[in-house]
């Protein structure tokens, strides 16, 4: 994903914002391991990612993804956790005392998980500006808009622009289709779709993300066909865009169709096409072999910053 900071943004940036040198507001981001952000990224100052825990066979093993591959091997009961309320105090309170005199904090759907929950909980127990939002989605199109807004803070942006930005997430697709749907179905994250799939758990169907919660697509029978419906979806996204589109393929134990997908994508993604690989939060949900595609705004720029762009 490094490729994304290869990319200037300063020509989406207003010109208003203050020029480097001068004194910034200090502004705390924080994410969760759902988000699919690089190590380069996480590094940053100022931004502290909260891990979403694994559990195997009721052992809490944090981001262990060697422990999750033992356990998917061996058919152990897999699950998640979301982060203690008290996860999240310790990061903004970290944040705060470094000298941050705000902060945003940018979560996975709701709808998937009570993270964000746990994080506006937290922010009740502070005085000072946190403002918490749902991406209404996940993976890397949740990424795309923490790292949209780790740039856009490097320029200067204040506060307001960044929840904007952040925002921008719900303007993400994301497809993805699994080998089997049987690890879903244990998370509890196929139980609203029953009544499309009914008992054909051996259907490779085409999943989504809508309104922040999975929603079944379409039903092809072999997985070689989801594959390549995905292929298609993500093409008919980039070509219906109104602005440059960046693409990108996440897996988990897939990295050779992977990369055979984001081949196939290249030539109409707004830069190198992003492959990821699932971080272990959404490993243990998906199972081994999924294959995911997204599609993003590049650049994305609110509307009333615009506005006020062309005033000054």
């Amino acid at each position: 994903m490094t490729e994304r900071q290869k990319s200037s943004r300063a020509g989406w940036l207003p010109k208003w914002l203050a020029p480097r040198g001068l004194s910034r507001t200090r502004i705390g981001v924080v994410s969760d391991s759902a988000s699919c952000l690089p190590q380069e990224l996480r590094a940053l100052p100022d931004f502290i990612q909260v891990p979403i825990p694994i559990i195997v066979d009721n052992h809490v093993h944090g981001e262990d993804l060697q422990a999750l591959l033992l356990g998917l091997a061996m058919g152990k009961a897999v699950k998640t956790s979301r982060p203690a309320p008290g996860e999240f105090e310790r990061a903004y309170r970290q944040l705060l005392d470094a000298g941050c005199e705000s902060i945003i904090s940018i979560h996975m759907s709701g709808a998937l998980s009570g993270t964000v929950d746990a994080a506006r909980l937290a922010a009740r127990s502070f005085d000072a500006p946190i403002t918490v939002i749902d991406s209404n989605t996940v993976c890397l199109p949740q990424g795309f808009a923490v790292a949209d807004v780790l740039q856009a803070r490097s320029a200067g942006a204040p506060l307001q622009m960044l929840e904007q930005i952040a925002r921008t997430a719900t303007a993400n697709t994301v497809y993805f289709a699994v080998p089997s749907l049987e690890q879903l179905r244990r998370g509890g994250r196929i139980s609203a779709l029953s009544s499309v799939l009914g008992s054909l758990l051996n259907v490779k169907p085409i999943l989504g993300i809508s309104d922040g919660a999975i929603i079944a697509l379409e039903k092809p029978r072999s997985f070689a066909r989801a594959t390549a419906r995905l292929v298609s979806l993500a093409l008919h996204d980039a070509r219906e865009a109104t602005g440059r589109v960046r693409l990108g393929v996440m897996h988990f134990g897939a990295e050779e169709l992977a990369v055979e997908i984001a081949t196939e994508l290249a030539p109409f993604s707004s830069g190198p096409v992003v492959v990821e690989s699932l971080p272990a939060v959404l490993a243990a949900h998906t199972g081994m072999g999924v294959i995911a595609v997204c599609a993003a705004p590049l650049n994305p720029q609110p509307a009333s910053f615009l506005d006020t762009e062309k005033h000054q």
